[in-house]
């Protein structure tokens, strides 16, 4: 058996290094499309474009509107699959020591 340490990919610190730079993305993406929603809902969604383009990923001169969505979408993928496989890990030990 080989121990965590010697294994050459660690899904735990894969997890643990995209966490933190994909919060900030993920919830910015959150609250814009949020709040662009309720301003378009009540008939105003014209006055508030800076939004959906923050949304979109165009951040004033820096546009990045063609892998903003993709960035977040693989980041978030990423994610999902190593906090599921995480979690099925343990588990996995939970049912072996039971």
């Amino acid at each position: 058996m080989t121990s965590k340490t010697s294994q050459p990919f660690n899904i735990r610190k894969v997890h643990r290094f995209i966490a933190p730079i994909m919060v900030v993305p993920i919830v910015l993406t959150l609250i814009t499309g949020t709040i662009y929603q309720m301003y378009d809902l009540a008939g105003q969604g014209e006055s508030a474009d800076w939004l959906l383009n923050a949304h979109k990923g165009h951040f004033g001169a820096l546009n990045l509107e063609a892998v903003y969505p993709f960035l977040n979408a693989l980041g978030l993928s990423v994610l999902a699959v190593t906090g599921i496989s995480m979690w099925l890990q343990m588990r996995g030990r939970e049912n072996r020591s039971s």
